[in-house]
C-alpha cells in the first residue's frame, strides 16, 4: 500500500489546497515558538480548528493550556476570552443578559464572553450542569438566543474547555451530550525531562514571574484566513474506503464487551472531520488510514461508557481504542 492509493484522481483539487496547508504550517511553527513540547498536542488543537471544532483538554494545572490558547490567537490576531468557571457561575455570566438602562430607560443587550473568536473555558467540571449546558446551543448553532433574539459569534469560533481529572475533588462530570459537541477530547501530560529543562530555561533567562511569553509569535494570517482553511480542510479527499474504515472503528466501540455506550454516528463524523484537518497540516491532499488512527483516541475517547466492573479493572476509554484499532482491519490495495 502507498499513500498515493488513496488519492483523488483530480490533480487540480489538490493544487487548490497548497496555499491552506503553507499557511497551517506556518501557525503551527509560529506556536511552537512560545510552547515547549506538546507537539501533539499543539497539532491536534490546530486539527480542531480547522476542522471547525472544539477541544476539550484534561490536565493537571501548570501545563501551558492558556499560553497555548494565547499563542494560537496571536497567529491571526484573533479576540479570545477567558471563563473560569466556578460553582457559582451562571449562564447569563457565559452568554450575556439583557439589562436595564437608567440612563435611557430601555432594556439592553450585554453580550457575554462567548462572542469571541476563541473561548478558553477554564476547569469547565468545576461549574454545574446548567452553566454547562449554557455552551450547548453556541458550540453546534454558533450562535447565542438571548430574550427570542438569535445573534451569531464571530467567524471562526472555537471552544477550548479544560477539565482537571474527575477524581480531583469539587468537579462536576460534564453530561453526555455536552461531551458530544466537544470534536476532541485531549489529554495534556507533563513534559519529557528534556522538555521541562528547555522551560525552566526560558522562564528564569531574565524575566519576571514565571510564564512563557508569545511575544516571539507573530501574525501569520487574519481571521478570515482561518476561515478559508477550514474551507480547505473540508475539500481534502477521502477515499470510500477510508470512510468505511472510519465508519467500522466507531461501530466497533458500541458492540465491544465492556462498553456500556459507543460512539454514535457523530463518532466517525469526527474522524473523518479531523482526519481531513490533520491531512491538511500534514501537506496532503488526500486522507489515509494512518490520519484515522492518529485521531482515533482524542476523537473518540469522550464518545464511550463503560461498564462499571470494567473500570474497576482499571481498563479506560484508550484502552478500547486502542484495542479496536488493532482488531479492525484497516484497507489495503
Amino acid at each position: 500500500m502507498t499513500l498515493q492509493d488513496f488519492a483523488s484522481p483530480s490533480s487540480s483539487a489538490a493544487s487548490d489546497l497548497v496555499p491552506s496547508s503553507e499557511l497551517a504550517q506556518k501557525i503551527r511553527t509560529e506556536i511552537g515558538r512560545a510552547v515547549v513540547g506538546q507537539q501533539d498536542v499543539i497539532d491536534l488543537v490546530l486539527v480542531a480548528l480547522f476542522a471547525a471544532g472544539h477541544v476539550l483538554i484534561e490536565g493537571v494545572p501548570g501545563l501551558g493550556k492558556t499560553l497555548l490558547v494565547r499563542a494560537l490567537a496571536r497567529t491571526f490576531e484573533g479576540s479570545t476570552a477567558r471563563i473560569q468557571f466556578t460553582p457559582d457561575l451562571m449562564p447569563a455570566d457565559v452568554l450575556g443578559h439583557v439589562m436595564y438602562d437608567v440612563k435611557s430607560g430601555d432594556m439592553v443587550m450585554r453580550r457575554g464572553p462567548v462572542f469571541t473568536h476563541l473561548l478558553l473555558a477554564d476547569e469547565i467540571n468545576r461549574a454545574p450542569a446548567k452553566t454547562q449546558a449554557s455552551l450547548l446551543e453556541v458550540m453546534q448553532e454558533r450562535q447565542v438566543t438571548l430574550e427570542g433574539e438569535s445573534m451569531e459569534v464571530p467567524r471562526p469560533f472555537m471552544v477550548l474547555a479544560t477539565q482537571n481529572p474527575v477524581e480531583q475533588e469539587g468537579t462536576y462530570p460534564l453530561p453526555e451530550a455536552q461531551l458530544d459537541r466537544f470534536l476532541l477530547k485531549i489529554l495534556i501530560d507533563y513534559p519529557s525531562e528534556d522538555e521541562e529543562t528547555s522551560l525552566v530555561q526560558e522562564v528564569t533567562r531574565g524575566q519576571v514571574g514565571d510564564q512563557l511569553r508569545i511575544d516571539a509569535v507573530g501574525r501569520v494570517v487574519d481571521a478570515a484566513s482561518i476561515v478559508r482553511i477550514q474551507e480547505a480542510a473540508a475539500q481534502v479527499h477521502v477515499d470510500e474506503r477510508v470512510t468505511q474504515y472510519a465508519v467500522r472503528i466507531a461501530r466497533s466501540t458500541r458492540e465491544w464487551i465492556g462498553v456500556e455506550l459507543g460512539a454514535g454516528p457523530r463518532g466517525a463524523l469526527a474522524l473523518i472531520r479531523a482526519a481531513r484537518a490533520y491531512a491538511l497540516l500534514e501537506g496532503r491532499p488526500f486522507v489515509t488510514p494512518d490520519d484515522i488512527k492518529f485521531v482515533a483516541l482524542p476523537a473518540l475517547r469522550h464518545r464511550m461508557l463503560l461498564a462499571p466492573d470494567v473500570e474497576l479493572e482499571g481498563q479506560r476509554a484508550d484502552d478500547v481504542v486502542r484495542a479496536i484499532l488493532a482488531q479492525v482491519e484497516a484497507p489495503r490495495t
